[in-house]
């Protein structure tokens, strides 16, 4: 879910220091010197060669080098960055919903924390950033921390997820409408984007493939066909569900089963709660968050919840008990929604509702 919706709240945009730009723009311009770790067949932060460039959601985005204090402003880009071993040419990190991905708490405990959510605009331009990532279009517009173009302005390339743009209509309220569902080959092209941009192509492909094995070997002879999920996000007095396209249609898709919302195109549209026990679905999928700006971020609060509203208690899913906890980044078109099909998978089989 965007920084515009549940995953982050937006704060207002401090005023920059007369001088933070032109001292921005000085450092960019000074020679890089190679400072990431680089292989055999990586190029090193900095190195000579060639400009860098990947079309993204209609812009070009061209470095002039491998980017060596890049700032990732979304956790989904954030991990990605990590996973691609490049924790040491990143500035600052910002808007987190979880605890990081298992395996890369080393990594990322050397890396700043601008902010737990959305940072200023003054907070991301005090790390002095050659690259900025973000992984929703809110985060990069308007009430977000800057445009594309205002980062442009500063002579700082920005990089957007493509998964929060290609086939999505992010132009009205909430977290935007689905216009072609969602596949894991978007993520997958973020992924090989910013392995180009920073030099590592073959560390891309690498886990590249090692996140398509994983969805392999756990939809592997599954057959969930006939069973229902619904997927709650957070918010307790207004529930965000998830739409059809997304990130856990990704998930339901993967593992053959249906979503009981399928029949909206918004990413994460709020619906009463008569509506969610009238959809009664078989399996509810419950994200188990860290942060604390909504109501029920917890799988916990959201079980209490669930277990004492009149409404609630007597769905199928809270009568058995077939709750599935992710985290947010499962949640959202991230490399960890490879994470959520494994749960989700294995969860349907645990339960006895796949073959």
């Amino acid at each position: 879910m965007s920084a515009a919706g549940p995953v982050g709240l937006r704060r207002p945009l401090l005023s920059r220091r007369a001088l933070r730009a032109p001292v921005l723009l000085l450092a960019l311009a000074l020679p890089a010197s190679g400072c990431g770790a680089g292989t055999a067949d990586d190029a090193p932060a900095g190195a000579a060669g060639p400009a860098r460039t990947v079309h993204d959601c209609g812009h070009d985005v061209r470095v002039a080098a491998p980017p060596r204090r890049a700032v990732s402003l979304n956790q989904g880009t954030t991990e990605i960055l990590l996973s691609l071993g490049l924790a040491d040419r990143m500035a600052g990190t910002a808007t987190w919903t979880d605890p990081v991905m298992k395996g890369l708490e080393k990594a990322n405990a050397g890396v700043p924390r601008l902010a737990d959510d959305m940072p200023s605009l003054e907070t991301v331009l005090g790390a002095e950033p050659d690259f900025v990532a973000a992984s929703f279009a809110s985060t990069l517009g308007t009430g977000g921390v800057a445009t594309r173009e205002r980062f442009a302005e500063l002579g700082v390339p920005a990089y957007l997820s493509p998964s929060d743009c290609a086939g999505k209509d992010n132009s009205g309220d909430g977290d935007g409408v689905r216009t072609e569902p969602l596949t894991m080959d978007t993520v997958y092209g973020e992924v090989r984007d910013l392995a180009r941009l920073f030099g590592v192509e073959r560390r891309g492909e690498r886990l590249v493939a090692d996140l398509k094995s994983r969805v392999d070997r756990a939809t592997s002879g599954i057959d969930a066909s006939g069973v229902t999920l619904m997927y709650w996000f957070a918010n307790s007095t207004s529930p965000y569900l998830a739409g059809c396209c997304g990130a856990p249609g990704v998930i339901t898709r993967a593992v053959g089963a249906r979503n009981a919302m399928d029949d909206t195109h918004q990413e994460w549209p709020q619906v009463g709660w008569e509506t969610v026990a009238d959809r009664d679905p078989d399996v509810l999928v419950l994200g188990d968050l860290t942060r604390t700006s909504q109501t029920a971020e917890t799988a916990a609060k959201k079980i209490e919840f669930l277990e004492s509203d009149p409404v609630t208690r007597n769905m199928t899913a809270v009568r058995e008990k077939r709750y599935v906890l992710l985290s947010g980044q499962a949640m959202n078109p991230t490399i960890r929604t490879v994470e959520g099909v494994e749960q989700v998978a294995a969860a349907l089989r645990e339960f006895g509702l796949a073959r």
